[in-house]
């Protein structure tokens, strides 16, 4: 009991309760997608998302961000993308069908520096790279427009932007000499991984 009361005072804060959102929220989304409620999963997912943006800048904000919140945000991610990829098929299943090559690309696509990272370090990558949330910021906008009747050109290019994230992050993974939450980009891996190879010098030369 003590060690729980502990648990929370460490860790409970106002970004882990943003991002504990996103896991809470997934059962409620299945709910409306799989009862046909198009409009209130609209809304619930607009709210999910909006905690997407906002929990990293929150934790920077208030100066809590943690490996334990690192570790929050991913699987909030991985609950929620597979979470809106379900029920798109409950309620735009023509669409689903129509892009099936793309979508099936973006899958695979973001399984390689998943297992890559699992493989290496044993548990999941934790980097949210500017390059991922962009990526998911244009296939979420561009998949409205895909099913409110437009185009699909603009979510098979978005396509094209996951797929250079996701190498972006494979490439981190192959950089980076141990697990490390919140590296914005390659360049920020290279400079860390040359950072901590000086220290690592360091420490043996002493």
């Amino acid at each position: 009991m003590r060690g729980l009361i502990l648990l929370l005072r460490t860790h409970i804060n106002i970004p882990t309760l943003i991002t504990s959102f996103r896991l809470v929220i997934a059962p409620v989304l299945l709910y409306f997608a799989w009862i046909g409620e198009h409009t209130l999963f609209l809304i619930f997912l607009a709210c999910s998302l909006l905690s997407d943006l906002t929990d990293g800048f929150v934790a920077r904000r208030l100066n809590q961000a943690s490996e334990f919140g690192a570790k929050l945000d991913s699987w909030g991610d991985f609950v929620t993308n597979t979470t809106i990829l379900v029920c798109a098929w409950w309620l735009w299943p023509n669409p689903i069908r129509q892009e099936a090559p793309f979508i099936i690309t973006m899958i695979l696509v973001s399984a390689v520096p998943l297992t890559f990272g699992f493989l290496k370090y044993g548990r999941l990558i934790s980097y949210h790279a500017w390059s991922t949330k962009l990526s998911t910021v244009l296939i979420i906008s561009t998949a409205l427009i895909l099913i409110a009747g437009g185009s699909p050109w603009p979510f098979r290019l978005s396509t094209l932007v996951l797929v250079i994230a996701q190498m972006e992050l494979t490439a981190m993974t192959a950089i980076l000499p141990e697990w490390r939450p919140n590296v914005p980009s390659l360049w920020h891996a290279i400079e860390l991984s040359r950072r901590l190879k000086q220290e690592k010098k360091t420490y043996k030369a002493i």
